[in-house]
């Protein structure tokens, strides 16, 4: 009787959670469609002999003992669409990459190609396959017999401790209770069900339990088949990791460097349960799941929960967390007279703070917390409360945008109480005139800067006149408290201001913008102004360059729309593209536009600060906020994510009317330049109950990786009111390579206990995790015209004639990387890797191959060169041929670049140091050559562009050396522990090899 099994399917009736399962599966057989080298399949029944030597197929034209393959013939097991016929059209759209597998067998390599009903069968398959490979001529003892394995002996031992009679059984809801203790993520009722299953199956009903039900309980239970699978790829001996097998993961998976059998021993003492595989060094199922849940393995880069970016920049170059109705809880039509909102907002780093200030009734200047006339709290209050939490979260500067609508009187009493609460953290030095950018966060700590009107200098008087912002006057509308005159009137409205509130104006002055030309030639640094979200948002559609440009320099702050009566948000994304430091934030309202703004903060340490992409803060560079395509100089990069599992996922929070089962599916959402905002969705998880198996591949090409932000959002297919289910958002330069659980959130953003996803992250030009390089297809791009990248005439002969000597070296610096692109990936297709895998992969994969076979040619790696090459005795067979004159082909390419690079890196960081000496004088040229209008326009992009790309192609081309030095010390490591390496002791240092080129300055 034919069978086929699914993890996801059929969960009660089959659990394929240990070797012995999988080998039971394979002897069973089932159905799998066989490919042709025609691209042609057919169905056929696979099935494992019962002496566990021999795979067979039936029916065949070929004699029985023809139609089969020796286990011991085997080579390599493989994923995916990894050989020539997989990969060809005619059948790469018709089964997804997840429901394929290639066994690569005999002394000649032959692959048989294989596809799938579903990811579990595969699983299956390949666990039990790769098991029975890795004990070559030694058949196991059969599934089920011999010792009890590290994981029974340490179950059995939990299950005698909480014997406390000693007579061999415990009562059920103490074993519900000790297996809700080890997992505690799982449902009460989920382990009441499968102990009720399990006595009936067994036929031994009853309120007690005995260790052999316990210990099957347990294993049912708490088995991540995606993890055991994880687990059996990279064991020696299937049932858990020793030292070498958790290093190789740390190493090749999760792009750790510099891993130690001391690192690693470190971990199995951590999270690794058994007393007995402590001792021994041992990770089994259990510690390894536990470690890859741990903070240890999260997908968000540890480095960046402290502050790592520079923080010495001018205030202008950075981003910074703004709130714009910090204060209110709910929306603005609730009457609320709660402040808490700014001490969560200042918690969550929040750096700039609006505080609207009105006439009082007691004579004190108040702050109204909501459009009513009795909810308003006293504002020495609100700076009290400031002056307490203003350094809690970040030391970095608060800047407190103040929006007086209260008479001089009480401006004065609000100045007095800034100065007398706040002390010594007012900033209140005088801006350098000498100096042309802002001071640094870094120069600023612990200081709190005000941001708001300044009297003209002229003026003498205790107060004078000045123009009146458009914030703030929305609430006033509200309270009905608005300058009907003003607005009858025409013109911009005018208040008086007191000296004494002037006074604390320093580094932040408001003033209102006329154009950017007039700025460009009149406004001075400390002066910023503030857009509504509709000017902002049409200076960005319309004149992206020329804002970029404008916040090089100055601070600009966007505020919401008074049409946002729901207190919503706006994207700040689509003012972070243009450089805008200060989109402010509506704090109390969740969602999507709230995700990106606090997943976006927390990349420097949730200080607040982040920043900004280097092409926006470079005096000349060619940017454009609204690019459909990759910038000049920018190095797009390519993210793989596979989405594996969810865990523990909780009903969407207004499906009050659903049952217990979620129907959920995950989209994965990148958020950024237009030419970055894309979203995928992978399947729906049917009847999955609350650990879905998704197994899904996901693909984004992120063109600005420093602007890009990953949203992965749950949701329900089956909903009734409500489809969230959770969510997480993460910068895009946070994510850690390889396999990691995302910590999924609530709407309003609060952790949800034990609810994660599982998937596996791989990102170009990262250091593990299939550490990648952007066009994965590079091999079929090499067959193309090549594409190079060129500068572009300004219409000043002598400025285009120095960038005109750059032309040669621009296709030189193209060329040397496209070769090692190229070989590269021919290289790994070769070893049936994807072009994302990394150098030491492919090295163990062809040592695996030499290694598994008697009759396996003689190869080895001379690691006493520089650029070892791998040698063959006597003949060999066609593939590998064919992967050693890649190799070569490689390996040459490689030595090319490492030994060109410096002398065309030198020459395109002459062309561009030319091309800037020109630059103090563009203007004078520009007016010499009567240059205006469009014509002045076009000259200064090109110009800008030009600088740009020689800065970019220099940049890329240093690291494509890097990339290059590091594949050989990783070629040379590989060598050494995987046994085909000789003369290996002159091994090149890593920091010898990895010898940077200097880095052109911004």
């Amino acid at each position: 009787k034919k069978k086929t099994v699914s993890f996801s399917t059929m969960p009660n009736d089959r659990k394929i959670n240990s070797t012995a399962a999988c080998i039971s599966f394979m002897l069973e057989g089932c159905e799998l469609k066989k490919v042709r080298s025609n691209s042609r399949m057919y169905s056929r029944f696979f099935v494992l002999d019962a002496d566990m030597r021999s795979l067979r197929w039936e029916p065949s034209k070929k004699d029985s003992e023809k139609a089969k393959i020796e286990i011991k013939s085997v080579k390599e097991v493989r994923v995916g669409k990894k050989t020539p016929i997989l990969r060809s059209n005619g059948l790469s759209d018709q089964f997804p990459d997840e429901c394929a597998f290639s066994i690569i067998y005999g002394d000649n390599y032959e692959s048989l190609d294989l596809v799938a009903s579903s990811a579990d069968v595969v699983s299956a398959w390949v666990m039990g396959l790769r098991y029975l490979v890795s004990y070559g001529k030694h058949t196991p003892e059969a599934p089920g017999t011999g010792h009890p394995s590290l994981r029974t002996s340490w179950i059995s031992s939990v299950f005698d401790l909480a014997d406390l009679e000693k007579s061999g059984r415990i009562p059920v809801s103490r074993a519900v209770q000790l297996i809700k203790a080890l997992n505690p993520g799982m449902k009460t009722s989920t382990i009441e069900l499968k102990f009720k299953e399990l006595q009936k199956a067994s036929e031994r009903p009853g309120a007690e339990v005995a260790c052999d039900l316990f210990v099957e309980t347990y294993c049912e239970l708490c088995t991540r088949p995606e993890i055991f699978f994880l687990m059996v790829q990279f064991s020696s001996n299937k049932e858990y990791l020793g030292l070498k097998d958790l290093l190789m993961f740390l190493e090749v998976e999760q792009g750790m460097e510099g891993v130690t059998e001391e690192k690693c021993l470190e971990i199995i003492s951590k999270y690794e349960p058994s007393k007995e595989g402590r001792e021994k060094g041992y990770l089994a199922i259990d510690g390894f799941t536990r470690y890859l849940l741990s903070a240890d393995c999260s997908i968000f880069d540890p480095q960046h929960r402290k502050v790592c970016q520079d923080m010495v920049q001018p205030l202008s170059h950075y981003y910074i967390s703004s709130a714009h109705s910090a204060c209110l809880l709910e929306d603005n039509f609730w009457d609320r007279s709660d402040i808490s909102g700014y001490i969560s907002a200042l918690g969550l780093g929040c750096r700039s703070i609006e505080l609207v200030l009105w006439d009082g009734p007691e004579g004190e200047p108040v702050v109204y917390t909501s459009p009513s006339t009795s909810s308003c709290v006293p504002f020495r209050t609100v700076v009290g409360l400031i002056d307490q939490h203003a350094f809690a979260a970040s030391a970095y500067p608060l800047i407190l945008c103040l929006v007086v609508r209260c008479s001089a009187a009480q401006q004065r009493l609000a100045a007095q109480c800034l100065r007398k609460t706040l002390g010594e953290k007012l900033y209140l030095e005088p801006p350098n005139p000498a100096a042309s950018y802002l001071p640094s966060p870094e120069q600023l700590k612990g200081r709190i800067l005000i941001k708001g009107k300044k009297l003209p200098p002229g003026c003498e008087d205790s107060e004078g006149e000045v123009s009146d912002e458009e914030e703030g006057w929305e609430l006033a509308r509200r309270l009905g408290q608005e300058d009907r005159e003003a607005l009858e009137g025409g013109g911009p409205r005018r208040v008086r201001l007191s000296r004494e509130l002037s006074e604390l104006v320093s580094l932040c002055q408001a003033v209102p913008f006329q154009d950017f030309e007039s700025s460009r030639r009149g406004q001075r640094y400390w002066e910023m102004c503030s857009f509504s979200e509709v000017e902002a948002g049409r200076f960005a559609n319309e004149c992206p360059a020329e804002l970029v440009s404008y916040n090089k320099r100055f601070l600009s702050r966007v505020y919401p729309s008074p049409m946002r009566i729901d207190a919503s948000n706006m994207n700040p994304q689509d003012f972070w593209k243009c450089g805008c430091q200060m989109v402010a934030m509506n704090y109390q309202t969740p969602g999507l536009m709230m995700d990106l703004n606090v997943g976006w903060f927390q990349q420097n340490g949730a200080c607040g600060y982040v920043l900004r992409p280097a092409i926006m803060r470079e005096e000349v560079s060619y940017f454009s906020a609204n690019a459909k395509d990759s910038l000049p100089g920018v190095p797009a990069q390519l993210l793989h994510l596979k989405v594996i599992s969810g865990q523990n996922l909780p009903k969407p929070k207004g499906s009050g009317a659903k049952g217990e089962v979620v129907e959920p599916y995950v989209c994965a959402e990148i958020h950024g330049i237009p030419a970055d905002c894309a979203e995928h969705r992978t399947k729906t998880a049917l009847q999955s109950g609350d650990n879905p198996i998704f197994d899904e591949s996901l693909e984004f090409q992120i063109n600005l990786p420093e602007l890009a932000v990953l949203r992965f959002v749950v949701l329900d297919d089956d909903y009734i009111g409500d489809e969230f289910i959770a969510q997480y958002t993460i910068p895009f330069e946070c994510l850690q390579p390889g396999y990691r659980h995302v910590p999924l959130q609530s709407l309003a953003g609060e952790p949800l206990p034990h609810a994660t996803l599982f998937v596996h992250v791989a990102i170009t030009d990262r250091r593990g995790g299939d550490k990648g390089h952007r066009r994965g297809l590079a091999g079929r791009r090499g067959r193309r015209v090549r594409e190079y990248t060129s500068t572009k005439a300004t219409g000043i002969k002598a400025i285009d004639e120095v960038f005109r000597t750059a032309t040669q070296p621009l296709r030189e610096a193209t060329d040397l990387r496209e070769n090692v692109q190229n070989a590269l990936v021919s290289f790994k297709e070769l070893c049936g890797l994807t072009p994302a895998a990394n150098m030491k992969q492919c090295i163990l994969t062809v040592a695996a191959w030499l290694l598994h076979s008697d009759s396996a040619p003689s190869v080895t790696l001379n690691l006493a060169e520089q650029y070892p090459p791998m040698e063959a005795q006597g003949p060999i067979p066609d593939l590998l041929r064919k992967v050693l004159t890649a190799y070569e082909t490689m390996l040459q390419t490689s030595r090319t670049l490492i030994e060109s690079a410096d002398a065309v890196h030198a020459r395109l960081l002459q062309a561009q140091q030319a091309g800037m000496d020109f630059h103090k004088e563009l203007h004078r040229i520009e007016t010499q050559e009567g240059l205006r209008g469009r014509k002045l326009q076009k000259a200064l992009e090109s110009f800008a562009w030009n600088i740009t790309v020689l800065k970019g192609q220099a940049d890329l081309l240093k690291h494509a050396k890097a990339e290059a030095l590091d594949n050989l010390w990783q070629i040379h490591n590989a060598g050494q522990s995987c046994g085909i390496g000789r003369n290996g002791l002159a091994s090149p240092e890593p920091s010898r090899l990895r010898a940077p080129l200097d880095t052109i300055p911004e």
